[in-house]
């Protein structure tokens, strides 16, 4: 796996939620963890996830409400629901209120590795590049709205808009040559002027 892909993973069974973990970290992952719905809350809130499993019947605050709760929030970490819960109308609940996808217990491991892997590169891939909040490359990722950027020791630091602007002008234009021009037009609005040396 190239980069760090944060998991969160809100289960309150600890031996299962031990056993993902495990298994999430050797495959690569970051992986974060939660046992109840209030904890699943607060790590939404202060963290960045590429993909949460939430399991539906948590302590305190269920899965289908921690999931609500965020939608309204405007969080849009893919969320995976896993549960015992494996009725059709509680599929189609999960899945009206924001849920991506919807795994029932018992599960194949293999089988949710991989609708991981899926839903980190639907989403990842889904945005166009207008929409682009945020980006990783390698260890490092710049995160867009706030003009941070983390670097690959984990330390986020302001940085000006103009720099922000460059910077996703060229990750929108990944691979490809980006004229002075279309820099100067983008960025610092100029209509080309030709003394801008």
């Amino acid at each position: 796996m190239e980069e760090n892909y944060r998991v969160l993973v809100v289960e309150d069974e600890e031996h299962l939620r031990s056993v993902i973990k495990l298994n999430l970290e050797l495959e690569g992952y970051d992986v974060a963890t939660a046992r109840t719905g209030p904890r699943a809350l607060e790590k939404f809130r202060n963290g960045r996830f590429d993909v949460a499993i939430l399991d539906v019947m948590l302590p305190e605050v269920d899965g289908f409400t921690v999931c609500k709760t965020i939608r309204l929030e405007g969080n849009k970490t893919p969320i995976l629901f896993l549960t015992a819960k494996n009725s059709s109308s509680d599929r189609v609940e999960g899945l009206k209120i924001g849920g991506d996808d919807y795994l029932t217990k018992p599960f194949n491991l293999e089988e949710l590795l991989l609708r991981i892997q899926n839903l980190i590169r639907r989403t990842s891939g889904s945005k166009t590049s207008g929409d682009l909040e945020n980006y990783k490359f390698g260890k490092s990722e710049v995160f867009f709205l706030s003009y941070e950027i983390k670097d690959k020791d984990g330390i986020t630091r302001r940085i000006s808009k103009k720099e922000t602007m460059l910077l996703k002008l060229l990750m929108q234009n990944e691979g490809k040559a980006v004229s002075r021009e279309e820099i100067l037009e983008t960025v610092w609005g100029y209509n080309v002027f030709p003394s801008t040396r």
